[in-house]
C-alpha cells in the first residue's frame, strides 16, 4: 500500500477495537500497567509470566508478522521481573526476556528488533540448565536504543546513553554517551550539561495530545472515501 486508504469512520472503528482488546487481553496480563498506554497491533503482542509492571503512557507497538514480547521466566525460587518506567517506548520486534530482573527508565526509547535479556539460557557445559548465567540488566532514563541492539545479561546502561543500532552490549556502558559495535564501545562523549528534553514532555498534557493527534488524523484521511477504501482492500490498483 502506497496510503492509508481507510476513513476516518472506520479508523475510529478499529481503534476502538484495540482498545477492547488490550482492556481484555493485553493489560490484565501485568501486574500494574499505568495510564494513557498507547498499544498498537496488541494481536502481535505477547505478554507472558507474572511481575511484569509498566508505567504511564507506554508506548507498546507490534506489526503484523513482527511480534513483540515481554516474557519472565521462573527458575524454582526465583521468578523473573520487568519493571518499565514512564513515558517508556518499545518498537515492534522488541523482545524482552527476564529470569531474574530487567529494569527500564523512565523516557527510554527501545528501536525496532531490539533483544534484552538477563540470562544466557544454558550454562556454558550443561546445555540442559541455565545454572548461574542470568544477572540483572539496569536501562537507565532517557536511554535510546538503535535497531536491533543485544543487551546481554549483567549489564548497566547509564542514564541518557544512545546504543547504535546492532550494537552487541556485554558489559557496562556509562551515562551521557554513544556506544557502538560488538562488543559495544564508547564512541563519543555527550555534553551532559545541555538539557534534553525528553518523551515526557510528549505528555505533560495528555488530552491535548489526544486532540492534536485526532486533528491530524482527520486531516490525513480527509479525501478518502468508502467506496475507495473497499476498492483498496479487494481490488487494489498501483494508486494504492
Amino acid at each position: 500500500m502506497r496510503r492509508d486508504r481507510r476513513t476516518y469512520f472506520i479508523r475510529r472503528i478499529q481503534a476502538g477495537w484495540n482498545r477492547f482488546y488490550v482492556r481484555r487481553f493485553i493489560a490484565p496480563a501485568f501486574d500494574a500497567l499505568g495510564d494513557h498506554a498507547d498499544i498498537t497491533s496488541p494481536r502481535d503482542i505477547e505478554i507472558w509470566g507474572a511481575g511484569i509492571t509498566a508505567g504511564a503512557n507506554l508506548h507498546l507497538h507490534a506489526a503484523r508478522g513482527n511480534l513483540t514480547r515481554l516474557a519472565t521466566w521462573r527458575t524454582g525460587e526465583r521468578e523473573g521481573r520487568i519493571e518499565i518506567g514512564d513515558n517508556v517506548l518499545i518498537s515492534p520486534g522488541t523482545h524482552i526476556v527476564a529470569s531474574e530482573r530487567i529494569v527500564i527508565g523512565s523516557n527510554t526509547m527501545i528501536a525496532s528488533g531490539c533483544y534484552i535479556s538477563d540470562s544466557d539460557w544454558h550454562d556454558t557445559y550443561d546445555r540442559t540448565a541455565e545454572l548461574e548465567k542470568h544477572r540483572p540488566i539496569v536501562i537507565g532514563e532517557n536511554v535510546w536504543l538503535g535497531v536491533r541492539a543485544i543487551i546481554c545479561k549483567g549489564v548497566t546502561i547509564g542514564e541518557n546513553s544512545i546504543i547504535g543500532a546492532g550494537a552487541v552490549v556485554t558489559s557496562n556502558i556509562p551515562a551521557n554517551c554513544i556506544a557502538a559495535g560488538n562488543p559495544a564501545r564508547v564512541v563519543r562523549e555527550l555534553d551532559p550539561t545541555r538539557d534534553f528534553r525528553t518523551r515526557a514532555e510528549l505528555f505533560r498534557d495528555p488530552g491535548k495530545l489526544d486532540r492534536d493527534m485526532d486533528m491530524l488524523m482527520r486531516y490525513m484521511l480527509r479525501e478518502n472515501t468508502t467506496l475507495g477504501w473497499l476498492r483498496s482492500v479487494f481490488a487494489p490498483t498501483r494508486t494504492d
